[in-house]
């Protein structure tokens, strides 16, 4: 179908596409809690699997890898916490200084307005009454949009990425730590390091599809990335155990 094909009925989005409003906002907390699940399995299996390296005590393991648990499950969240409070204030101060200057100067801001549509590729005529017929609808989200690439409606939640990133790593963590506490003395290593590449497989699958990207290279650099870091901690925990 060309553009001339097209009627006023052939137009809006695709449908297998998302535009809903709160998107931005959503895949923030969707990306936060997939890499808190990703930390919290290997950076857990690390602990646990360096732990077992070092004694066949279950009891120190399981203290070892709880104590893994809690600290970062705490520290993924304020982390997540303190770092998108910093972006929702960048974005209320831009937004605050957008509806200010929409306030004092609103012709110099039209002009600017259509200034960006010119550079889109439209000519200053269609510029000008593209950018007049959205402003007189919402003038501070059609700058925030093209200026800022901020939607007003959609400001980032710290506390969502917080609880996200939080309970995710919790739930990441719980993984090997369980595996290991359950697990018979002769088949807990290797059962561990057998769930925790299945579940780095989903968790870099899943992450490889919330960025529209293809999963067969994200999910074998998840899975390198965790065996590389039990192999290490396994070999640290080895040689400590001995000297220790």
């Amino acid at each position: 179908m060309t553009a001339s094909e097209l009627t006023p009925a052939d137009v809006g989005p695709h449908a297998h596409e998302p535009h809903e409003g709160g998107l931005n906002n959503r895949l923030n907390w969707l990306r936060a809690a997939v890499l808190g699940a990703n930390d919290g399995i290997v950076s857990t299996a690390g602990i646990v699997i360096g732990a077992m390296g070092a004694t066949s005590d279950r009891s120190a393991v399981v203290i070892a890898g709880v104590a893994g648990l809690a600290a970062g499950a705490m520290s993924m969240g304020a982390g997540e916490y303190v770092s998108v409070s910093t972006q929702r204030d960048s974005e209320l101060a831009l937004l605050a200084k957008e509806r200010r200057e929409l306030r004092e100067e609103p012709e110099e801001e039209l002009a600017e307005l259509a200034g960006f549509y010119v550079e889109r590729g439209l000519d200053e005529a269609l510029a000008l009454e593209v950018a007049e017929a959205l402003s007189a609808k919402d003038a501070l989200a059609a700058h925030a949009e093209v200026e800022l690439g901020i939607d007003p409606d959609d400001i980032s939640s710290p506390w969502h990425a917080a609880w996200a990133s939080m309970l995710s790593f919790t739930v990441g963590a719980l993984l090997p730590l369980c595996t290991m506490a359950l697990g018979s003395e002769a088949l807990r290593l290797w059962l561990t390091v057998a769930v925790v590449v299945v579940a780095l497989a989903v968790t870099g699958f899943v992450s490889a599809r919330l960025g529209y990207a293809r999963p067969g290279r994200a999910v074998l650099r998840n899975v390198l990335g965790g065996l590389f870091a039990m192999t290490v901690t396994y070999l640290i925990g080895s040689l400590l155990g001995t000297q220790i």
